[in-house]
């Protein structure tokens, strides 16, 4: 091909076309340098001659090979070709070698090779591309792979390829996913303890706009996920790419803008000295993760998919769970504890677990992590009584554990101090009186493994809480100061690893002072993630929807608690908080004997509903709407897979001037016709709060139905349905009534 009129070869592209339900990813490669995402986005229908031609639109005009040519930043853009932003590895070897030039030595799709200039479009598959560095001693290991359910996913592993020279030290890897530059707006997330995931949204600028957790755990204040999308996007508009990184440790979530580029980077943030290679040895980074969607609902449900592929919480119904912890603290004994167990499975509860404070010494929150034995003052009898009568009862028997944690006031500190993480000859300060246990040392990872293996095994546990209260501060190897929190990461993933193949059927929640380890490398290896401390019905309607980005609902532990909330004060009617607990893995954190009869007749209707509908929950798709419009109600609900029924809450909003406002159901079927019903407890306040709507004869309902956990006016059908917003935020609902589908579903 001519350029500037000289002939001048050019090789062709390896051209890749990847592509899985509405998504497209279109990989270039060419010559010797890393690929380049040319597009991520709505799926493409096109010859392989048109993506090769479409694969070098990117070029601008008036230079050619010998001039200025811009560098096309791939997947891990290089310093040494001209890139000005964050480079994609950086690395080096006492001070040297730290620009590498990576040059590709193969690329394979599903494991075949792809020769130079050759072109391939698969529907999901994983691509695998070497390169290395002979100069530098550096070999590279790109994968990249795009899910059935379209999830896009990227990870690298550098090898030291060098031949008795020094370390290689890794500084960091950080892939970069491409998006398109009208993508002008980010959506991520704050918080702190029993207020997680606070929406901040904001402009793209050019730089880069960078989120990093230091705490050794995902952590309170979180982003979890990055939306990029176009001007306006919302729950089902805007093309929309969200992102996450895939590891519990210290890690960094960012936006990166420059002349003509836009990309999501991430990746591990690794402390000095962390990762230091020996000739032969690998570091290998995190998954980094985007998922497109038209809408945040449509990205969203990509990584429900991926989940639901992988999680052992799609096997079978989820158990309707009693957790005890807010009904007795650390204030333990069996007759407290069998009275709950017996009122629980009255009330059609499945799963009962005991929380904190069953352990030796553990009167409070300052001794006794570490001791997994029942304490004796509390246990005279140990734990078998009380998981007997649990189990006799017809209900599961769990445990909570922080095994990853110990008290120095602990008989397991005395005798082996140095299994505590420090950097420093002082220990670090103690954050909720407690110190890390260093998992990385042999000899303590094979104690814990065994200690909990024993507790599972002796009393026949099928679910363990696995709390985190901590964050990793000064965590370094005792022997030495040198950092930890990459080691024991690892080493905690291990840990859970090597205990489910123990216990194949046992399932985990991954709790950390609430929702503070919530990303994909602990679900992986767990069912459930505690939300939050928080019950307030109102906070976790916020919660449960933007952690629900990431995460399934049947995987989101939603919990009605007191009427009071012991985090915000604030009292919310029964009705109010099992209705927000629905769209969830719905439990119990609560003194249930507080209950009246008219009370335990409401919860353990709401009980029984939700086991007529989990199936639906755990398997339907969810949709969302009135996000980012503060005087509109806001909607969360769960439609099935075929349309035929869905479940809704609506929140209207604390504030607004009007009396009604129309809502649209989302998800449902434009060419069908719906009967919605939905009940009105008299929690709902004065009649003149609510719309009229006539009863509905339970003879003529379909087997295709949804249910609408707040009353609409007649003539709601899949269009609008007025409903008033009242003199507050307020859900009301009916856990016996549905939606039904009268005609013409897919």
């Amino acid at each position: 091909m001519p350029i500037d009129g000289m002939n001048i070869p050019m090789r062709s592209p390896r051209v890749i076309h990847l592509a899985t339900d509405d998504v497209s990813v279109l990989l270039t490669q060419t010559e010797g340098a890393l690929p380049v995402i040319a597009h991520w986005g709505p799926r493409i229908h096109a010859s392989d001659h048109d993506l090769v031609e479409y694969a070098g639109t990117g070029a601008r005009t008036g230079m050619n090979v010998l001039s200025d040519v811009p560098y096309e930043a791939g997947i891990l853009p290089e310093h040494s070709h001209g890139w000005g932003g964050l480079p994609g590895i950086r690395v080096h070897r006492g001070g040297s070698a730290w620009s590498p030039r990576l040059d590709v030595v193969s690329v394979a799709v599903d494991g075949e090779t792809l020769a130079e200039g050759g072109g391939v479009q698969r529907e999901s598959a994983l691509v695998i591309i070497d390169a290395n560095d002979e100069w530098a001693g550096i070999r590279v290991t790109l994968e990249i792979d795009l899910s059935d359910s379209g999830l896009l996913g990227t990870r690298v592993t550098l090898r030291n390829d060098g031949d008795n020279r020094e370390h290689l030290d890794v500084v960091g890897v950080d892939p970069a996913l491409r998006v398109p530059n009208d993508a002008r707006e980010i959506l991520d997330f704050s918080g702190r303890w029993g207020t997680e995931k606070i929406p901040q949204r904001h402009p793209v600028v050019f730089g880069s706009h960078t989120r990093e957790s230091r705490r050794g755990r995902t952590g309170l204040d979180a982003t979890t996920v990055i939306a990029i999308g176009t001007p306006g996007f919302d729950a089902g508009a805007g093309r929309v790419w969200l992102c996450h990184v895939g590891i519990g440790g210290n890690h960094q979530h960012a936006v990166e803008r420059s002349d003509g580029y836009l990309a999501f980077r991430g990746g591990e943030l690794l402390l000095p000295g962390e990762v230091r290679l020996a000739s032969g040895e690998s570091y290998v980074s995190p998954w980094v993760y985007g998922s497109f969607g038209v809408g945040l609902d449509a990205a969203a449900a990509r990584y429900h998919g991926f989940l639901r592929e992988r999680s052992r919480s799609s096997r079978r119904p989820r158990p309707v769970t009693l957790n005890v912890w807010e009904a007795v603290y650390f204030d333990q004994d069996f007759d407290t504890l069998s009275e709950l167990a017996t009122r629980a499975a009255s009330l059609g509860v499945e799963r009962y677990v005991l929380d904190d404070g069953w352990f030796l010494g553990r009167a409070d929150d300052t001794a006794g992590l570490g001791d997994w034995i029942p304490d004796p003052v509390a246990w005279p009898d140990g734990l078998a009584p009380l998981a007997e009568h649990v189990r006799s009862l017809g209900m599961e028997f769990g445990l909570w554990v922080e095994p990853e944690m110990i008290n120095e006031d602990s008989d397991l500190a005395r005798a082996h101090p140095d299994w505590i993480l420090q950097a420093r000859p002082e220990l670090p300060p103690r954050f909720r009186n407690q110190q890390v246990l260093d998992l990385t040392n042999p000899e303590a990872f094979a104690h814990i493994l065994r200690v909990l293996d024993g507790l599972v095994t002796d009393h026949s546990v099928t679910y363990l809480k696995w709390d985190h209260n901590r964050d990793l501060i000064d965590a370094g190897h005792p022997a030495t100061g040198a950092s930890a929190v990459h080691d024991q990461t690892l080493a905690v993933y291990d840990l859970i690893d090597q205990l489910r193949q123990l216990h194949p059927e046992l399932e985990i929640e991954s709790c950390a002072s609430g929702g503070g380890r919530v990303d994909l490398g602990i679900l992986e290896r767990t069912d459930r993630v505690h939300t939050s401390d928080n019950h307030d019905p109102l906070d976790r309607s916020r919660m449960l929807r933007w952690t629900g980005l990431l995460v399934p609902p049947e995987m989101l532990g939603s919990h009605v608690a007191s009427a009071v909330s012991s985090v915000t004060g604030r009292t919310s009617d029964l009705h109010t908080r099992c209705a927000i607990a629905f769209l969830g893995h719905f439990g119990i954190e609560w003194d249930i004997r507080e209950l009246n009869d008219a009370e335990a007749v409401i919860l353990s209707q709401w009980i029984s509903s939700y086991q007529e509908h989990r199936q639906l929950i755990s398997t339907g798709r969810v949709v969302n709407d009135g996000d980012f419009d503060p005087d509109a109600p806001t909607l969360r609900g769960v439609v099935a897979a075929d349309c035929s029924e869905a479940i809704y809450t609506i929140v209207t909003p604390p504030l607004s001037p009007d009396s009604r406002r129309r809502i649209r159901l989302p998800g449902l079927l434009a060419e069908a016709r719906y009967r919605i019903e939905s009940g009105r407890p008299g929690s709902l306040g004065p009649s003149w709060l609510s719309p009229l709507a006539g009863p509905v004869s339970r003879s003529r309902l379909r087997r295709r139905r949804a249910v609408l956990l707040r009353e609409p006016s007649p003539g709601g059908g899949s269009g609008p349905a007025d409903i008033p917003p009242g003199p507050g935020a307020r859900i009301e609902a009916c856990p016996h009534r549905r939606l039904t589908a009268e005609q013409g579903f897919c």
